[in-house]
């Protein structure tokens, strides 16, 4: 397996994943409540399922790739502004910059920047 792929298919695991979690978990209500984002939870759970659904569709079309993985680090771009507005931790802060990397990377990558 290549390392991109194995990148796109961790980073579609993650987001599907955690997609859902924002629709199901009680958890994430209160964590969307506490950002002063509850209006967004279900979007932001639709938008991730679809987008790492996307990355997965990307191995195959490029352009999928290029729109998923562009919109989840524009995504994870936001999650750092609400951790930013709620003055969390900055160790909170870790899982959505790594993933902000990773689907910059893959955006850029898939639109041949690193050629």
């Amino acid at each position: 397996m290549e390392f991109r792929t194995a990148l796109v298919l961790g980073s579609s695991l993650a987001f599907l994943s955690y997609g859902v979690h924002c629709l199901v978990s009680p958890s994430m209500r209160l964590e969307f409540a506490r950002y002063r984002l509850a209006h967004l939870r279900v979007l932001t759970g639709l938008l991730e399922i679809l987008a790492g659904l996307g990355l997965i569709a990307g191995l195959r079309w490029p352009l999928a790739l290029q729109l998923s993985s562009g919109g989840l680090a524009l995504l994870m771009g936001f999650a750092l502004a609400a951790r930013l507005r709620v003055r969390d931790a900055l160790p909170l802060w870790i899982p959505a910059a790594a993933l902000l990397v990773l689907n910059g990377y893959l955006c850029l990558s898939s639109l041949g920047a690193f050629e």
